[in-house]
């Protein structure tokens, strides 16, 4: 990815950050005292510049691609069948 012009602060490995699996994001304490964020969505996509939401700091992120592969919505959620859903008796 072409970063001219981006002051980059550090060069940090993703094995070094936190993931939040609540939200789905990658964090790494900034010298400002807030957290450079990075979403897995956006690692996924091949952006590596995790920046900090209080500052103008950014860190480049070292990660390997094929470890975040692309997950497709619902992929693993189970099939509701018809009849399952159908025959639940509700009493007012």
């Amino acid at each position: 990815m072409a970063d001219d012009g981006l002051n980059i602060y550090d060069e940090i490995e993703i094995e070094d950050m936190t993931f939040d699996p609540n939200i789905q994001i990658y964090t790494y304490p900034c010298p400002c005292g807030d957290r450079f964020e990075i979403a897995i969505d956006d690692l996924r996509d091949g952006e590596e510049i995790a920046v900090c939401p209080s500052c103008s700091l950014m860190i480049r992120v070292i990660f390997d691609l094929v470890c975040f592969p692309i997950v497709q919505p619902d992929a693993d959620l189970p099939k509701a069948d018809a009849q399952s859903t159908s025959g639940v008796a509700v009493q007012a």
